[in-house]
């Protein structure tokens, strides 16, 4: 007895996060409260307490994270994860006023951004078709097709140690899952802020909250190289985006009013959906972010030139015919002619024929890289 009140005062003694800030967030408001009994169970168990300190300093907004969640998150390692979670020592810069740079910038593979809990946002997996990444097949982590071991949270662990997001930061929402009004959930890598799936229906003015909709549509037809099979939406590949289809921009983002900007910002959304958490930037992202993860695939130039023409397409607002890719458009290019009642050319570029729908690989046959960690196409 004497034990469970020296804890309870110890708990009433003590904030269960270091998130001190000479910018107030309202946005800290979307944070889900803590029940007494959940506070007295991460004071017994000392490694679930997280941190995060986020302060303004000069035209620069300072995180500061161990990168561990508020909430405990699920158990790590499991069937399907087999890492454990390590703390970090994350001390990040973003612009305190982030500007538009005109045109989106790459940001799969990279870490898009931080929640306001100090747990990072990366949205892209490691995991290719048949363990080949020049395959150009990447599987998505919310797609189907992959056992990953992520928690309620949409979280878990890279090889690393580094908790992160692959999806809506459930714990991160209010209980009511921010339905009331557009939850900050954290600030992008370029200094925007990004909101959970909820935002005004007039995004000019305070009026009903209604659920945002990407604007990625999965393409129509059939693969035509590595998996082959039916568009589903297994791989990042298996999406388009189609302007005006969706409340949101390439970038998952808009602009309008929120609780902390009355007077409106362009701001990132979260959503439900593929691509769950954006894969571009808007504005310039700060080398800090950078710094996070080197991986010599990540944004070469070959990548950044076709991600800078599709980008030209989107300014135009044309329908895009491939996700922010990274790869040849030439198949979907034709698949978009069909579903809008156009031929298929006789021949492709090159002078050979066009495969037949479907003619990919077949499932288990294996190329370079051994067996894949996922299944299906």
């Amino acid at each position: 007895m004497r034990t469970t009140a020296f804890l309870i005062c110890a708990l009433a003694a003590s904030p269960a996060v270091a998130h001190d800030s000479s910018a107030p967030l309202t946005g800290e408001e979307a944070l889900e409260h803590h029940h007494l009994g959940e506070g007295v169970m991460e004071l017994l168990v000392p490694e679930a307490e997280a941190s995060a300190d986020i302060t303004v300093d000069g035209n620069s907004r300072r995180i500061r994270a161990n990168g561990y969640p508020i909430k405990k998150p699920g158990a790590f390692p499991n069937r399907n994860n087999p890492h454990s979670i390590s703390k970090k020592n994350y001390n990040l810069k973003i612009p305190l006023n982030p500007r538009k740079t005109g045109r989106a910038t790459n940001a799969q593979g990279s870490v898009f951004g931080i929640a306001i809990n100090g747990v990072v946002m990366d949205p892209g997996t490691a995991e290719y078709w048949q363990n080949n990444r020049r395959s150009g097949w990447n599987y998505e982590a919310l797609g189907g097709a992959c056992k990953l071991g992520l928690d309620t949270y949409n979280a878990h662990v890279q090889p690393d140690g580094t908790y992160h997001y692959h999806g809506i930061p459930t714990g991160v929402l209010a209980s009511e899952g921010g339905r009331a009004v557009p939850a900050l959930i954290g600030w992008a890598a370029d200094g925007f802020p990004i909101y959970g799936p909820y935002g005004y229906s007039k995004p000019e003015q305070t009026s009903s909250v209604k659920k945002l909709k990407s604007s990625y549509r999965i393409k129509s037809g059939t693969r035509p190289s590595g998996p082959g099979g039916r568009y589903n939406g297994k791989f990042t590949q298996d999406w388009a985006y189609v302007a005006g289809a969706g409340d949101l921009d390439q970038c998952n983002g808009r602009v309008a009013v929120t609780p902390e900007y009355p007077n409106g910002t362009y701001h990132y959304v979260l959503t439900d959906s593929f691509p769950y958490i954006p894969r571009c930037w808007m504005g310039a992202p700060d080398s800090s972010f950078k710094r996070l993860k080197r991986r010599a695939d990540v944004q070469s130039d070959e990548a950044e030139s076709q991600f800078a023409a599709l980008a030209a397409d989107i300014a135009t607002n044309r329908p895009t015919i491939g996700f922010t890719a990274m790869s040849d458009n030439s198949e979907e290019a034709l698949t978009l002619i069909q579903a809008q009642g156009g031929h298929r050319p006789r021949f492709l570029q090159g002078g050979h024929r066009p495969p037949p729908p479907g003619a990919g690989p077949r499932q288990g046959q294996r190329r370079q890289g051994g067996r894949s960690p996922c299944s299906g196409s």
